[in-house]
């Protein structure tokens, strides 16, 4: 498996392993991801954000396994938000949602002073990796949020 930056041809695998993610914890309801009207075209949406990407964990024969982006959040520009984190069953438990993490990260800590994510309470698996990776748990979402049905926040200083 390797990491790339996200091309047209991923699309539509991507927005699948998205979807199939949320189906599977009944989360696919407004106010998550599963309605962001981005969602079927991730490339072009990642590529004409400033400061912007969308990365995506491939193996051998290019067959898209999962993804992360990052892009702006809010309108100071200081702050970016982890994004759209979702990996294939099958391709859990094996450290890919840390590599991808760390490689957007990586890019974020370039663009921006602080990283913020929301997430859901119940992907207990998720919360343990963002913690492990130095988190802050916020009480409350930040100004600006889109995401309503989420109930668990994180800020990351990029030192």
């Amino acid at each position: 498996m390797r990491i790339r930056e996200i091309e047209m041809k991923d699309n539509v695998a991507i927005e699948r392993i998205i979807k199939a993610s949320l189906e599977s914890y009944q989360l696919d309801i407004p106010g998550t991801a599963y309605f962001d009207p981005q969602l079927g075209n991730l490339a072009d949406y990642y590529n004409n954000e400033p400061n912007a990407k969308y990365w995506v964990l491939v193996d051998e024969a290019e067959q898209v396994a999962g993804g992360v982006g990052i892009a702006r959040f809010g309108k100071t520009g200081a702050i970016c938000e982890l994004q759209k984190l979702y990996i294939k069953p099958e391709a859990q438990g094996m450290g890919y949602s840390k590599k991808l993490m760390e490689t957007a990260l990586a890019f974020a800590k370039e663009h921006y002073t602080h990283c913020y994510l929301e997430t859901m309470d119940k992907l207990e698996m998720a919360n343990h990796l963002y913690a492990k990776l130095g988190f802050q748990r916020l009480e409350r979402p930040l100004d600006g949020s889109d995401h309503s049905t989420m109930d668990r926040w994180y800020l990351k200083e990029l030192v």
